[in-house]
């Protein structure tokens, strides 16, 4: 009986205290919160994933000469357009370069003689494309494995996408495509292929997904860094607020407005929103010429876009 008379007395005491502490902030003003208003901004909103990347070609095939020999001559330089069935290279079998380097001294008319009866290899391009590599030279003695040219028919860029965002990922998706060696080059694209088996890199479960831009620059080269953006929604010209003037409850978001009337209290209400993207909410519905507000000294998160908040807190000593 003496403990609960105890634990009575303690509870009292707390809550005097309280009371006290409350009607000492009340007499100083301090309990009173001070809202300012939120400016409201129209821009466009872009919801995207974003991955590493590499550019490669779709098809990078190795030109090999079928006998062993040596190069009489390169047709082509890197960097060069070819079409399919085109002649890139000439070379001569061992026994064809062996003979005429004979006849070669024996004078120019016996040269002439074998060289018209025994007729160099052609090398052939396979498919249409850009020759991205030139491995030998006339002159040079190569094997059936040597790669003489090597032949790229389209750059793609080749990206991994964690499996946690896989599933936002889709063929024919559109896409943002940055190169880290040229930063004010931003090309659009497309999605290629997404690959149905997954990799495992540094305990990471990821999944290679191809884009292919929509064209290639002169500036793009095999093997370029890049970053792809995936995009997911966008909104042009869309009703934005800063995130932070915003509040999440059970899955609803709220935000406070000020009443017309003259001291009013500002109140609590409901809207749907959109995109989220750099900082910046998108307001679908709940607002038809509010004035949204939000505490004086709340420090709104600046946005990463062109529209920011119009008051974050400043840090002592250094004006807005």
């Amino acid at each position: 009986m003496k403990r609960k008379w105890i634990k009575s007395l303690l509870v009292l005491l707390a809550l005097g205290a309280g009371a006290v502490a409350w009607h000492l902030r009340a007499g100083d003003g301090a309990s009173t919160p001070v809202f300012e208003p939120v400016r409201f901004a129209r821009q466009n909103l872009m919801k995207t994933i974003e991955a590493t990347a590499v550019v490669e070609p779709r098809n990078r095939i190795e030109i090999k000469p079928p006998i062993g020999g040596r190069i009489d001559e390169v047709l082509v330089a890197e960097g060069q357009e070819v079409e399919k069935g085109e002649v890139v290279a000439r070379m001569s079998s061992t026994e064809r370069a062996t003979l005429l380097d004979a006849a070669r001294a024996r004078g120019p008319e016996m040269l002439l003689k074998w060289e018209d009866a025994y007729k160099a290899t052609s090398l052939i391009a396979p498919l249409a494309g850009t020759i991205i590599s030139r491995d030998t030279e006339p002159g040079q003695t190569v094997t059936a494995q040597d790669s003489v040219l090597v032949l790229s028919d389209r750059l793609i860029v080749s990206s991994q996408v964690d499996e946690t965002d896989i599933g936002s990922v889709k063929v024919g998706q559109r896409v943002r495509i940055g190169l880290d060696a040229y930063p004010d080059v931003e090309l659009a694209g497309a999605v290629s292929r997404v690959a149905f088996e997954a990799t495992t890199i540094n305990n990471v479960t990821i999944y290679e997904v191809e884009v292919e831009p929509g064209s290639i620059p002169d500036c793009m080269k095999s093997g370029m860094t890049a970053t792809v953006e995936f995009i997911l929604a966008e909104a042009e010209q869309a009703l934005t607020l800063p995130a932070g003037a915003l509040d999440t409850e059970a899955g609803e978001t709220f935000v406070w407005v000020q009443p017309s009337e003259p001291g009013a209290h500002p109140e609590r209400q409901k809207v749907l929103t959109g995109i989220t993207s750099g900082g910046r909410v998108e307001i679908l519905e709940g607002l038809q010429g509010d004035e949204v507000v939000v505490q004086k000294g709340f420090a709104l998160q600046k946005s990463h876009g062109d529209v920011s908040s119009p008051f974050v807190q400043a840090p002592p000593g250094r004006p807005r």
